[in-house]
């Protein structure tokens, strides 16, 4: 397998912890290497990465972003997401040719099962795999094109056929719809990602990249607020809940932030423990914060349309904020 990553030094313990997890969980297979995309990556965090690496006599390769600013070529704004989130956008560029399918994950993954099924994946002809995230909202959505029946994916973790992907000039392809879009979109990368490939991305199985607070949604509320959603079938999103291969802690509820009761926590708990960062003090100054997190998952369960009214309010507030600060620039 050839798996990706992108960071720099404020993620590294993360992506070292999804590191451990990944080796872990694929010890069965014969060959993993990893390529990280570097910005910056201090020469210390490289060599507790290469410690972890040689503990499970993996593959490890560093390939150094240099300025992302200059590469991506127009003024871009990652609204608040650190720009390394951007870097997977070059990796048919940044890799060796001969690297023709990539597995890319977000460092706030966690592996907790075998990724053969993943790897082995039939992506049928499209550019690349991905799982569907139907909470997205329809403004978003409506912003890159897509109606509201289409589906629209997570970027966390992809499949990606490298070959296609260059074949079809898709790096390309991806920066000049950023920059028609003036730079700003609301989930950068995410957004250009589903705006460029429509009908290019094979659904994945939800257990692949699931999110934690889905643990709280009914597979009928999202189907109602997302119809391409019952694509995924209802026994497939349940398998998911119980038993994720990839844990992809989306949301606020992350679990080294102090006073979270993240239901998948443990899982990160326990590889962070088994990597060079072990100990590392989880982040303080939210914990009523977490608390009232935690009380709306609950909510979610009884009074789904709460979760939905908040979430739409604050995102949306969020969305229309940013619009009129592109009309105004422009």
């Amino acid at each position: 397998m050839n798996i990706v990553y992108a960071s720099n030094d404020s993620y590294v313990r993360h992506l070292g912890t999804s590191m451990c997890s990944l080796f872990d969980a694929n010890r069965g297979c014969p060959r993993i290497a990893v390529y990280v995309l570097s910005l910056g990556l201090s020469a210390d965090n490289q060599n507790r990465l290469e410690e972890i690496a040689a503990r499970y006599g993996r593959e490890l390769v560093f390939v150094e972003m240099g300025d992302l600013k200059d590469r991506i070529g127009f003024q871009a704004d990652t609204g608040g997401y650190d720009i390394s989130i951007m870097s997977r956008l070059f990796m048919g560029e940044m890799l060796p040719d001969c690297v023709k399918r990539v597995l890319y994950l977000d460092c706030d993954t966690v592996v907790v099962r075998s990724l053969k099924g993943l790897w082995h994946t039939d992506l049928e002809g499209k550019v690349m795999g991905a799982v569907m995230e139907p909470t997205i909202y329809e403004a978003v959505k409506a912003s890159v094109g897509l109606g509201r029946e289409q589906p629209y994916f997570n970027s966390g973790v992809l499949l990606v056929d490298l070959g296609q992907w260059r074949e079809r000039q898709v790096q390309s392809r991806l920066l000049d719809f950023w920059r028609d879009k003036g730079g700003k979109l609301f989930a950068s990368d995410q957004d250009v990602l589903n705006g460029v490939l429509k009908g290019e991305i094979k659904a994945l199985d939800p257990q692949y990249n699931f999110f934690t607070n889905y643990r709280y949604f009914s597979y009928g509320d999202l189907v109602r607020h997302s119809a391409s959603y019952g694509e995924v079938g209802e026994d497939r999103f349940v398998k998911a809940k119980k038993h994720p291969a990839i844990i992809h802690y989306m949301g606020d509820e992350r679990p080294w932030i102090r006073g979270n009761l993240n239901h998948y926590r443990r899982a990160y708990d326990n590889y962070l423990a088994q990597t060079p960062w072990a100990g590392t003090p989880k982040e303080r100054g939210k914990e009523i914060y977490m608390a009232v997190y935690h009380g709306l998952d609950y909510a979610t369960v009884l009074w789904p349309e709460i979760r939905w009214l908040i979430s739409r309010k604050l995102g949306m507030r969020m969305v229309e904020a940013r619009a009129a600060r592109m009309r105004k620039e422009r």
